[in-house]
This record gives structure tokens, sequence and C-alpha cells, in this order.
């Protein structure tokens, strides 16, 4: 349980403000293409980090280390978002964050949960795909989902803070429901704030969309695991 609470821990302040409707369609295709791309990429990378970390016993320290180096680059990109370095940092966030799934979920395979984990991938596929062709085909501005994201990120940090102090299995599942509910509005924001063209940085895109991901599914993972009695 205390490790699935680190894992959630990094979470992207995706919430930043409204933006303005699109002027230019060409310019958010590019974008929504470069940004996908990218996303890809990083979700190979970090797959295969994490496939490299599985046979490695869970090391609290090392992961929370992971986890902070992770947190640390997401402020850091910000400033170089528009550079080779953007790119470079964004492989390095991935690759951490790969880094710190593969102990979990090897140690899940180990207790014969394969289907569980096979779930919970198949689920944070389709949330993922289902929520950005909302966003895509419907073209609705999800700008309105800034305040709760806002709001959202600081009451789940103060949550998760409170974890550490109250040790309750009912308290840590609430904590998931919220990241899970939290991770697709900010799939359905960020996508459309590509489609509107507030967000012009595919990097700061895929970056963001990543980690929406990676807090999508291990959230699922510690709900699934919880309620098949496996955690």
């Amino acid at each position: 349980m205390e490790n699935r609470r680190l894992q959630n821990a990094n979470m992207s302040a995706v919430a930043q403000g409204g933006y303005a409707p699109a002027v230019d369609t060409s310019t958010a295709a590019k974008v929504l293409k470069n940004t996908y791309w990218l996303l890809g990429l990083t979700l190979a990378f970090s797959a295969f980090t994490a496939y490299l970390s599985m046979g490695i016993a869970f090391n609290p320290i090392m992961h929370f280390g992971a986890l902070i180096s992770a947190l640390v680059i997401t402020f850091v990109i910000h400033k170089v978002a528009n550079s080779v370095w953007g790119l470079v940092l964004a492989f390095a966030f991935t690759g951490l964050l790969g880094l710190t799934i593969g102990p979990i979920v090897g140690f899940y395979l180990s207790m014969g949960a394969a289907e569980t984990v096979t779930t919970a991938l198949g689920l944070t596929a389709f949330a993922f795909f289902g929520l950005s062709g909302v966003a895509l085909v419907s073209r609705k501005d999800f700008s309105f989902l800034s305040s709760f994201l806002a709001v959202g990120f600081w009451v789940i940090i103060g949550a998760f803070v409170i974890s550490f102090f109250v040790e309750s299995s009912a308290f840590s599942l609430a904590i998931s429901g919220a990241i899970v509910l939290f991770a697709s509005a900010a799939i359905l924001y960020e996508t459309s704030s590509i489609v509107h063209g507030g967000q012009t940085n595919y990097i700061l895109a895929a970056v963001s969309l990543y980690a929406s991901i990676y807090n999508l599914f291990m959230s699922l993972l510690h709900l699934l695991m919880a309620f098949a009695g496996e955690e």
C-alpha cells in the first residue's frame, strides 16, 4: 500500500488556466500528430525501462528517488521545451517512471496476478483512446476543467500526505479513485487544449498525457488488486 502511494505522488499540474479557441487548424493538427508520435515513443521507452527493472527487488528509497527526479524534470522541461533538451528530458522523465513500474508489476506477476495487470493495461488503453476520441471527434472545449484540475491536484496531494499518518485501506482506495478521475479529466483537457490551439508545444503535451496515463494505470492496478483481494 505504501508503494502504491509513492507511485501516485508524481502527477503533472496540467491545470494552468483556460485556453483560447484555435485560429490555425493546420498548426493544431501538426501539434497533435507530433504529440502522439512522441507519446508513442516515450511509452515504448518507458515499457523498455520497466522491463529492465522488473527483476529488481522493490527498494522504497530508490523508488522514491526516481519519482522525485521525475518530478524535478517536469519543472525543468518547461524551461527547455523549445529545444532538443526538451526531447532529452521527456525521455528521461518517462524512463524514470518506467523504472518505478517494473519492480511493482514484476512483484504482482510473481503473485500470479498477470490477468489483473493485463486488465489494468487494457482499461488504461480503453480510457485513453475513449477520452481522446471524445475530445477529438466532438471538438468540445474542455477548458472548463481547468478549475477542477487545479483544485483536484492539491486535494489529492493533501490526501496523499495524510495517508502517511492515517493507515486505512479504504482511504487509500479513495485516493486511487480520485486519481483515476483526475487523470481522465486531464486527458480530456490536454487533448482539447491541443485541438483548440491552447497547447502548441508537442513535448509538453506528450509529457502531460504520459503522466496522466501513468497515474491512470497505477491507480487502476491498485484498485483491481484490492478488489481481487491480492493486495
